[in-house]
């Protein structure tokens, strides 16, 4: 009861601290981890090396990873490569079918660059195809946001769930299969809402002066950063398939090498440095491209590394041990994740930070929640993805853009932004449940 009794308390710190106090997340889960060693009683020097042990171990492992694919989104934004890929998709699809173009623009889109950032690239565009198309800009608006969302939430290379998968030492290759997979099928119960019911809405809109920059990248150059990552990195985890008998061949070390994701993400990085006119010091300087890359990546990394001191803390008290006991017999499993997903996204707004302090809670009972083998592990980083995104509403700087840049007011935001993040994560989670009843 002891330890029950502590976590909870954590938990309750953790959410006091980041919405009521707004202190830091890092330094509120770095507080919340110290404390919670103390209430269970453990040593000092255990204490010290959960710390260490913690915060080092899960930066020696995605640490770099994260880092590259904020490197990937901010070059790509900043050099228009984002937004060619996004015009190129609208004039594809064409203006007709918008609410499915601005859905799958920000599907795309959301994998390289933050949702905010692009809902922010994006609107413009969104205001302009919904008075050409002559459909309800509320509606439009929905689909956008909630392409934004599903792959902020469940498809790596987005840090997040970049950061979960490490955490749980879940193959990169299958999260980002069955992230992609889980997501748009969701998206299905979010087209329809965003059709049938968000479109209701009135929000009245003022059409804005889109201004084209004098040099855009080529859109295949922009793809080749986003695409050939992702590609490496699922042919290793095709290659790593015992069923397939693939580590004899010939082409298996390179590979193996080129698919791990730090260096896929790395290739990615390379790759991004031919979007823009003219490589200086605009780009690769501390002050540059570069440097902005690394101010937006670093709290997200602290935040993961105050994460892994949370989970080594977990793992060394002993916690492990005493849920197998008190949950023996109780089949939670999957849903465990994503509920405590859900009241972290719920209290402190991040999605991010949701997504980190849920793995790293979860990391130390997986057995004991039944998630231990490879393919649970993929699936409760999608289940802890799913819960991270329920809900959005005013504690969630997205909520804030949102509305603000919209002109919706804090009703309309509730009824479009709150009720679809809703929609989508439940729709998630249970395509998750039905594919763990089939396939596991």
């Amino acid at each position: 009861m002891l330890y029950i009794v502590s976590l909870i308390l954590a938990l309750i710190f953790l959410v006091i601290g980041i919405v009521r106090i707004n202190i830091h997340p890092f330094f509120v889960l770095l507080l919340a981890a110290i404390g919670y060693g103390f209430m269970t009683g453990m040593d000092v020097n255990l204490i010290i090396s959960s710390i260490n042990d913690g915060f080092g171990g899960i930066m020696g492992k995605i640490g770099l990873i994260i880092f590259f694919g904020v490197v990937i989104g901010t070059i790509l934004e900043k050099s228009g490569g984002a937004l060619v890929i996004a015009n190129s998709i609208l004039k594809k699809i064409g203006d007709k079918p918008i609410h499915l173009a601005m859905m799958l623009t920000g599907y795309i889109l959301s994998v390289p660059v933050f949702a905010d950032s692009a809902f922010l690239m994006m609107n413009s565009l969104n205001k302009a195809l919904s008075h050409k198309a002559k459909v309800p800009y509320a509606g439009t608006t929905a689909a956008l946001a909630l392409g934004l969302t599903a792959t902020h939430v469940m498809v790596p290379p987005t840090p997040g769930p970049i950061a979960a998968a490490g955490i749980l030492d879940a193959q990169l290759g299958n999260v980002v299969l069955w992230g992609v997979i889980i997501s748009l099928l969701s998206l299905t119960t979010c087209y329809v809402f965003a059709t049938k019911i968000a479109a209701k809405i009135n929000v009245p809109y003022r059409l804005e002066t889109i201004e084209n920059p004098a040099h855009l990248p080529k859109l295949w150059n922009s793809l080749l950063s986003i695409i050939v990552p992702i590609v490496l990195i699922i042919l290793k985890s095709i290659f790593d398939y015992p069923e397939f008998n693939l580590q004899q061949n010939v082409l298996y070390p390179f590979i193996a090498f080129l698919g791990t994701p730090m260096i896929a993400l790395f290739i990615g990085v390379l790759l991004t440095l031919f979007l823009p006119e003219k490589l200086d010091e605009k780009i690769y300087s501390a002050s540059g491209w570069l440097g902005d890359a690394l101010r937006i990546a670093a709290p997200i990394l602290l935040i993961t590394g105050a994460g892994g001191i949370f989970g080594k803390m977990l793992q060394n008290s002993g916690m492990a041990t005493v849920i197998t006991e008190n949950i023996n017999g109780i089949n939670i499993g999957l849903f465990f994740p994503f509920l405590l997903a859900a009241c972290l996204k719920t209290t402190q707004g991040s999605s991010t930070v949701a997504l980190i302090t849920t793995a790293s809670i979860v990391a130390p009972i997986l057995p004991a929640l039944g998630l231990d083998d490879s393919f649970m592990k993929t699936l409760t980083v999608l289940a802890i993805g799913a819960g991270s995104a329920v809900v959005s509403h005013a504690n969630d700087s997205f909520f804030w853009v949102f509305t603000q840049l919209t002109g919706m007011n804090i009703r309309q935001g509730n009824q479009i932004q709150t009720v679809g993040t809703l929609i989508f994560g439940l729709t998630a989670m249970g395509l998750i449940y039905l594919t763990s009843l089939i396939l596991n």
